[in-house]
């Protein structure tokens, strides 16, 4: 899948690609960006099939560490911060990811463990030194992408597992049907341990177009909802029919 954001930052280099709370990245600064975090993991031992942990509010700090994992040949696992201990307690010792990717006001929210831990903010230092070239591609089509948990509401929260062959397939169909180009801004609000935020997340990348992301828990806000969409002009935005019925009637949604 990164091979295909890849390619279009050769064809967009200083288009936007990223917006947040006002920073606005271009495709080549966060590709840059995700280089140096993933030339980094593969010096601790990241490869494919290798899950790496990513417990991370919405943030560009959130969208640099999936892309950076899954250039380092890894699978990027989210660990939702909004969970209670226990649950995360309970995937990390189920999981196993050699390396967890965090931000340093989220460390004492944590269960205590073992895994080397890097905070995206506090220990963005050490990232700078590393190449912002991309790397050679180690991973192939059976390889895993990412892992996301169930919600564990008819037992124990089971891991599941997609492919990057899988989430490609289902992002050209996307496009193909949907077609967004550089005038689209896609609103990413779904949390990252719903499968819905994958397509969120890279199908925008992989076309030219922009990602705006939403706060931390602003999905629920459809007030927020309304400004953030009309001030930053988004195009593209999903909903499940009850959360959308709950928008309809935010004040001023007919803006």
């Amino acid at each position: 899948m990164h091979e295909l954001i890849e390619d279009q930052v050769e064809r967009t280099p200083e288009a936007p690609a990223l917006i947040f709370e006002g920073r606005r990245l271009s495709y080549s600064e966060v590709n840059a960006r995700a280089n140096r975090l993933a030339r980094y993991l593969r010096q601790v031992g990241v490869g494919p099939d290798v899950l790496v942990g990513v417990c991370a509010e919405r943030s560009v700090e959130m969208v640099v560490a999936l892309l950076g994992v899954m250039k380092a040949g890894g699978a990027y696992l989210p660990i939702d911060p909004a969970y209670p201990k226990e649950r995360l307690r309970a995937m990390l010792q189920d999981s196993e990811p050699p390396v967890l990717l965090t931000q340093e006001r989220l460390l004492l929210s944590l269960p205590q463990n073992d895994i080397h831990t890097i905070c995206l903010d506090r220990d963005d230092h050490i990232l700078a030194g590393e190449q912002a070239t991309n790397l050679p591609i180690v991973t192939e089509g059976k390889n895993l992408a990412y892992a996301i948990y169930t919600s564990g509401s008819t037992g124990l929260p089971k891991c599941a597992l997609n492919v990057h062959e899988a989430i490609v397939n289902r992002l050209l169909w996307t496009q193909h049907t949907y077609r967004l180009d550089d005038t689209d801004r896609v609103l990413q609000k779904t949390p990252y341990s719903f499968d819905v935020s994958v397509w969120e997340f890279f199908w925008p990348l992989i076309a030219g177009a922009c990602l705006v992301v939403a706060r931390p828990d602003g999905h629920k806000d459809p007030s927020y909802l309304v400004d953030l969409i009309v001030n930053e002009r988004v195009t593209t935005i999903h909903f499940v029919p009850s959360l959308f019925q709950v928008f309809l009637e935010a004040p001023d949604v007919e803006r």
